[in-house]
């Protein structure tokens, strides 16, 4: 079996963005996303801290230091974005304003919630930003990351055990293995992107029921 890397999962979650969305990236895994859009496509991207046309990373050495991006890398603005208050920002996500976020995540249930800023063990260090902000106000919320974890244990579970970012708010799983959709009647497999896996083995893995009705 061959899984995706990072970059590739960035790719695939990047084919299902469409042209003209606001889109906020969370940190991690879901920056890489920026990179992989086609140059032709609209996408217009927001950053919690205050800014909304974020560009791709600086070259070495034409970094601003005071301009980065909500994970405090060094950013660049597009020719018409704009930066601004924290406040105003986060009356954007509230407001309903952000079209597709993507976060990472260290859990997402069956019924579409999401566990990403805190494993409850206590030498972890809390770090939910605007995590739960943009999983209640995002129109779609995307996860990004690896299926299972360095234990074998699926991430994709039928309850989560970690405290909880937000409730029945993720709409698609992306993952080194399978691109999942989340539905009012369970968990709907889209695409297998593992090279060399098999339905029943992926369903294995997952540990959670999967519907799947193959292409005719």
């Amino acid at each position: 079996m061959k899984r995706l890397d990072r970059n590739q999962i960035a790719a695939r979650v990047a084919r299902d963005i469409p042209e003209g969305a606001y889109v906020n990236l969370g940190i991690g895994l879901p920056t890489l996303v920026a990179s992989h859009l086609p140059q032709d496509r609209e996408v217009i991207i927001h950053s919690e801290n205050g800014i909304l046309g974020l560009g791709p990373k600086p070259a070495p050495g034409q970094e601003d230091e005071d301009l980065i991006d909500a994970g405090k890398a060094p950013a660049t603005i597009l020719t018409g974005g704009a930066y601004f208050h924290h406040a105003d920002s986060f009356a954007m996500i509230r407001g309903g304003h952000i079209d597709i976020c993507v976060l990472g995540a260290f859990q997402v249930s069956a019924a579409g919630d999401i566990a990403n800023w805190h494993t409850g063990e206590a030498d972890a260090i809390p770090a939910v930003g605007g995590a739960m902000d943009l999983a209640a106000g995002a129109k779609q919320v995307f996860v990004t990351m690896e299926h299972l974890t360095k234990q074998g244990e699926s991430k994709v579970v039928e309850r989560c055990s970690y405290p909880l970012t937000g409730l029945r708010c993720v709409t698609r799983i992306y993952t080194d293995l399978a691109v999942i959709d989340v539905k009012s009647d369970g968990l709907h497999l889209v695409e297998i992107v593992a090279e060399g896996l098999s339905f029943d083995e992926l369903q294995r893995l997952n540990g959670v029921a999967l519907k799947y009705r193959a292409a005719a």
